[in-house]
């Protein structure tokens, strides 16, 4: 039976949530503590883990996109009506927002603190590694391409789908791996939006500022992706043959 919008848009903004609150959680309170902490490959496994559990919590409620680039990718390649995706959006952004509000409530418990960049995604200066504007667009519209070619190729009808939470979370941990150097990594304009407001709310707008990159790059990524997908990985029905006369030799 199908599920009301509505519940399936409450599940997108707890998974939404979650993927915040756990991948930038990890980012805030572990990357460096003590000292090393768990380090980049840490927070990369983080992202990765709470999309993987999620995939199996509400996979089967909304789909688990938790990401407006993954429903446009899906909307692209004639998964999700588009009827639905502003709704979808909507609760993405607002769970991530709420999950970067609980995450500022925590992260300013402790005696001394400063704001910083709160796990936000930025270029140039703002860059982890300094990469310059263009690396970063190419860099987050490709990773975003293939995160969402990997969705539709691991729950296409053809694949196996019980393990497709496995490989997209394996995946989004890989494009993290690759990409927290250079973007701090987004390939979700959601995830950017929360900390980009917290950030702002503390009187700095530089994320805000850069946050046009990190829901352009993304969208275009998922939306090539996704047309890409149905014009050629896509399983399409043959049109009906047409029986040949039957002939008789002489």
């Amino acid at each position: 039976m199908q599920v009301s919008l509505s519940k399936r848009c409450i599940a997108e903004l707890f998974g939404t949530f979650w993927l915040v609150f756990g991948g930038c959680g990890a980012a805030l309170f572990a990357a460096t503590f003590p000292n090393t902490g768990i380090g980049y490959l840490g927070v990369a496994f983080a992202f990765g883990l709470t999309l993987l559990t999620m995939a199996y919590a509400i996979g089967h409620i909304s789909g688990c996109h938790i990401n407006p680039a993954v429903t446009l990718g899906l909307v692209a390649g004639k998964r999700f009506p588009a009827s639905e995706l502003l709704p979808y959006w909507a609760s993405q952004v607002l769970g991530a927002m709420l999950a970067s509000g609980v995450l500022y409530i925590i992260f300013t418990g402790r005696a001394i603190w400063s704001l910083g960049g709160f796990a936000s995604n930025g270029y140039g200066t703002h860059s982890p590694g300094g990469y310059n504007l263009l690396a970063c667009l190419v860099a987050e519209t490709l990773l975003t391409f293939f995160f969402i070619l990997v969705i539709l190729g691991a729950t296409d009808e053809r694949a196996s789908k019980a393990h497709a939470p496995l490989a997209i979370g394996l995946c989004l941990t890989l494009i993290h791996l690759i990409s927290i150097p250079i973007t701090n990594t987004s390939v979700n304009p959601a995830r950017s939006t929360g900390p980009a407001i917290v950030v702002a709310a503390g009187g700095n707008f530089w994320a805000l500022q850069q946050l046009w990159l990190f829901w352009v790059a993304p969208l275009v990524g998922g939306l090539l992706a996704g047309l890409f997908y149905q014009a050629v990985l896509a399983e399409h029905l043959a049109p009906p043959s047409v029986e040949k006369p039957i002939t008789y030799s002489a």
